[in-house]
């Protein structure tokens, strides 16, 4: 499909959504910069290259690309990075990385593969990142430089010492919450944020405070920022936090993708929208600045604003560009407790109780879940919480898909359909017994698969049981090694296991690992076109070999 950047008979509108997207993200980029522990123009810049170059290759017409606070505080979590010099190469080589695997992934068509992460734990790791971002906010809102190995340690020690608060400092933090709450109600909306932190970083002066600026953190230029590539050197130590990044940002874009529609009707494709997310970041980090991805905020204030093409990201990008040309003196002259009053809000919003609760009324698997990722969050550098969240879905799609496995009985009556019951706990004589396995036959769920399979006893005597594998297009040795082991129990009691409905690649496995010699190549009913007919065909052979059993008893 063929992407349209401008529409000229909307053109209007999109200049309108991106002026609104690009004011409020000059201040939302600063103080991402702040939190991610980095310089906040870098903040900056990853908003402004991200915002404008994703627009061009997203599969989303409205995805805007900007650094969102996860990706900020897993940023944050990186040494490399926090105690880089400037400029900060290790941060524009972990951005241009972080990039490099995003792209790799749209367009090794890796969208799919986000449905393998459960809610359960993008509802922990979120809402322990709006935690992080509230506590990581509290020196600069209230002044007291808080010491302590992780941030709830350090809240701990400025509850402790609330005498030392700088009480102006705290003013101004309390000031800049109760503006935006009450200037977002007013016909400003979405551009109140702006006026809000303008109006409280004017009292600064304007009351003598002795309030840390913005300027006296870091040094904040009035130009474009200029081509840099890292050297080859900082990128091998990075890779984990990219991987990181990389989740990261990749799930909250897949938030948007899911979401929002493009103007044709149809969602965008999510592995389009890696390759635009892995080239916003290449682009962000070769033009100093952090890395970035799909941010659901941005992307709904631009929607909300009226966009109607990519050009409302586009100019968005525009405008913050100028405004750090023309205003990046005056940028610095921001407060420090009004970004961290801004970030603090931003924080509350992030947290998602509807969503916590719905998690912890699913049951205890997901509780489990949910509460160990959001500790893992809080009290271990993120990046490595991220990969922790990553292995427990592994662990929990395990675990759901090996109890899932089922074994029913059936019984088939002549010209009726089968009737469906639970397995008999002992393979009884003289009968055919049809075995209907439900669910996925991979190695975790063997186990729970030989469980359910009637018991070979003393009375079990001239029995068949028949193992309907039809749908199971693959299967695992230990599932082999339970069917050999079965079909070596059943022979020794003079009884007979069958397997109808085997599918191709099946048989092939079985031929390959000797289990179709162990079973017996007679015993094996492949898979056919029409539905049931191996199995028929089975319980014929059975019932003929079970009443030879009978003639060959009596004769004797």
């Amino acid at each position: 499909m063929k992407r349209q950047f401008i529409n000229r008979s909307t053109i209007a509108e999109d200049l309108t959504a991106g002026l609104v997207l690009g004011i409020q993200s000059i201040p939302d980029g600063l103080a991402n910069g702040l939190l991610a522990l980095i310089n906040p123009i870098y903040g900056l810049h990853g908003y402004m290259m991200g915002t404008f170059s994703g627009a061009f290759f997203t599969s989303s017409t409205f995805m805007s690309i900007q650094a969102t606070s996860a990706m900020a505080l897993v940023v944050a979590s990186v040494p490399q990075v926090t105690e880089g010099r400037s400029p900060n190469t290790h941060l524009f080589a972990l951005a241009i990385l972080t990039g490099i695997l995003m792209l790799a992934a749209g367009l090794l068509k890796l969208g799919s593969l986000v449905r393998f992460v459960p809610n359960a734990v993008m509802t922990g790791f979120v809402n322990a990142v709006a935690v992080l971002i509230i506590l990581g906010q509290l020196d600069d809102f209230t002044g007291y430089s808080s010491v302590g190995a992780n941030r709830i340690v350090r809240t701990l020690d400025l509850l402790q010492n609330l005498d030392q608060v700088h009480l102006m400092t705290l003013m101004v933090g309390i000031l800049t919450i109760i503006l935006i709450l009450t200037l977002e109600k007013t016909s400003l909306r979405s551009l109140g944020m702006v006026v809000a932190i303008v109006v409280a970083s004017l009292m600064v002066p304007l009351l003598g405070a002795d309030v840390l600026l913005v300027r006296d953190v870091a040094a904040i230029p009035d130009l474009l920022p200029r081509p840099l590539l890292p050297p080859l050197s900082v990128f091998p130590g990075l890779v984990i936090p990219a991987l990181s990044l990389t989740f990261v940002g990749l799930m909250q874009g897949a938030g948007i993708t899911q979401s929002i529609p493009n103007p044709d009707g149809r969602y965008p494709d999510a592995s389009g929208d890696f390759v635009g997310q892995g080239v916003a970041n290449l682009v962000s980090g070769l033009f100093q600045g952090t890395a970035v991805g799909g941010s659901l905020s941005a992307t709904a204030l631009v929607v909300g604003a009226g966009a109607r093409s990519r050009f409302a990201n586009i100019s968005a990008g525009l405008v913050m560009a100028l405004v750090v040309v023309l205003f990046g003196r005056f940028v610095g002259a921001i407060a420090m407790p009004v970004l961290a009053g801004l970030l603090i809000v931003v924080g509350f919003r992030t947290l998602k109780p509807k969503q916590i609760g719905m998690v912890w009324k699913t049951g205890v698997v997901q509780q489990v879940v949910m509460v160990l990722t959001f500790l893992a969050a809080l009290f271990i550098p993120l990046q490595y919480a991220v990969l922790l969240g990553v292995a427990l879905a592994g662990l929990l799609y395990i675990f759901q898909q090996s109890n899932k496995m089922t074994v029913k009985a059936w019984q088939i009556g002549p010209g009726q359909y089968p009737v469906e019951s639970e397995p008999p706990t002992a393979v009884p004589p003289r009968q055919v017994t049809i075995l209907m396995p439900y669910g996925s036959l991979f190695y975790a769920a063997t186990p729970v698969f030989s469980q359910q399979l009637p018991q070979v006893t003393e009375t079990t005597c001239q029995a068949i049981v028949i193992l309907v594998l039809r749908g199971q297009t693959e299967v695992g040795s230990t599932f082999l090694k339970v069917l050999a082991q079965y079909a070596a129990e059943l022979r020794q009691q003079e009884s007979k296991l069958l397997l109808a409905g085997v599918e191709p690649y099946v048989l092939t496995q079985m031929e390959r690992t000797g289990i179709l010699q162990t079973v017996g190549r007679e015993n094996v009913f492949p898979v056919s076109e029409g539905v049931g007919t191996a199995l028929l065909q089975a319980v014929d052979a059975a019932e003929s070999w079970i009443a030879a059993q009978l003639e060959v008893q009596l004769a004797r």
